[in-house]
């Protein structure tokens, strides 16, 4: 089914066998990779499930439910401190592509984007494109912005981590379980977390690490925290 074209629908489009689509996913299905009428396509919902579909006219048939193992075994949530510019375009779907669970946007004291909700939305299409491309069986959650303390308070448990530039932390590649049900990790903006941050994330549970010798940009570092984690959890 690898060369087969895909496209993330919404769960209420399906109704019995049928798959309504709506004028953007028509145009993309016909206009942008030029399908025909009776041509196949995957269909996914972004919560684990696929279909074969037949395009029809403003309709697509579901003609079996497929198989996917390509998620990783362990739910990554992946808190960044927002960087500036359109940097998180990058994070979400480098990471989306890496296997991430969720993506918590985290307001930190250095942290210069605020974000409005077009910019959510754009990040959350980013991550179903990505999704797509990928193979993958779920879309990540993109969650609205919350403050670093809101963060720390509602992330305490037992694989939590805060990626460090500078202190003379183990390394993430060191500390990282062969087999966690979930790791929480958290990387920071230009310039890195404060020490108040830092000393507040270990009082909530986080373990500080590193992630190398290298300072790291704010875009590069949750790329390579996700793919540590993913090369030690594999599927």
């Amino acid at each position: 089914m690898a060369q087969l074209q895909r496209i993330a629908i919404a769960p209420f489009q399906i109704q019995e066998n049928l798959i309504t689509l709506t004028k953007e996913q028509q145009h993309y299905l016909r206009r942008v990779l030029r399908l025909r009428t009776g041509d196949r396509f995957i269909a996914m919902d972004g919560k684990g499930k696929w279909w074969l579909a037949q395009l029809a006219a403003e309709q697509a048939q579901i003609l079996e439910t497929l198989t996917v193992e390509t998620e990783l075994s362990v739910a990554i949530t992946l808190m960044i401190a927002l960087p500036k510019g359109n940097g998180c375009d990058e994070i979400v779907r480098y990471c989306t592509e890496l296997g991430v669970t969720c993506i918590a946007p985290v307001l930190s004291d250095r942290t210069l984007l605020n974000p409005s909700p077009q910019k959510l939305e754009r990040w959350r299409r980013i991550a179903a494109e990505a999704a797509e491309q990928s193979e993958r069986a779920f879309v990540p959650t993109i969650l609205d912005p919350v403050a670093f303390t809101t963060a720390m308070t509602a992330s305490q448990g037992n694989h939590c981590y805060i990626c460090e530039g500078r202190g003379n932390y183990p390394h993430l590649n060191n500390v990282i379980k062969s087999d966690p049900p979930e790791i929480v990790i958290a990387t920071g903006p230009e310039g890195g977390w404060t020490q108040p941050e830092i000393e507040q994330a270990i009082a909530s549970g986080f373990q500080p690490v590193s992630l190398g010798r290298r300072i790291l940009r704010a875009v590069t570092a949750p790329v390579v925290a996700v793919t540590l984690i993913s090369a030690n959890c594999q599927v």
